[in-house]
């Protein structure tokens, strides 16, 4: 379920967990509402992802961030790591009028990439970072490569997608993909 959007996931929720007929995909969403108006805030970023971006940002290195998240839960997500954020070139979110569907679809990689400065960008020379199998699959879907840093309680059948998997991005190595390297390499 992570990447999609928010009523797909729940639907697959309420249909895998046998609670359909007594909770619908919509009300689940409402009672998961105030949970995440809580947690949402204390969000920490992985390990390694302030070092990466800022290191892209300083080389030059063109970087956006595509999420199926909605707007209210990306600023809650983020409200602590804003300085971060900045140095992204643009962000591309689920509630975008150009992403009509939601990952696995390319459509919110497909909207990033077309807006680079100069851009759009071809699809083959964007290195997608992804947590989530459906984000995988919907950067693959967009012809892109993909750094899969998957939670390590995901099932490693889910991993076959991605053209790197790393436990942490703390092991991502940029040179390995023409970028430049880490000075303290």
């Amino acid at each position: 379920m992570m990447g999609m959007k928010a009523i797909e996931a729940a639907r697959v929720f309420v249909e895998e967990t046998g609670i359909s007929d007594s909770l619908s995909a919509e009300d689940f969403l409402v009672e998961r509402e105030s949970m995440l108006q809580s947690l949402f805030p204390t969000s920490e970023l992985m390990p390694g992802a302030s070092r990466l971006i800022e290191h892209l940002h300083a080389k030059g290195v063109p970087i956006c961030l595509a999420t199926g998240s909605h707007r209210r839960h990306f600023e809650l997500k983020t409200q602590r790591h804003g300085e971060l954020f900045k140095l992204m070139h643009h962000i591309v979110l689920g509630d975008d009028p150009e992403v009509k569907k939601g990952k696995p679809a390319p459509d919110v990689f497909l909207a990033a990439a077309r807006r680079f400065e100069g851009g759009p960008i071809d699809s083959e020379k964007i290195l997608v970072f992804e947590d989530a199998p459906a984000g995988a699959r919907a950067a693959k879907n967009a012809g892109m490569s993909v750094v899969m840093v998957p939670d390590p309680r995901l099932d490693s059948s889910h991993h076959a997608i991605a053209d790197q998997v790393l436990s942490s991005l703390m092991d991502f190595n940029p040179s390995e993909w023409g970028l430049p390297a880490f000075e303290n390499a």
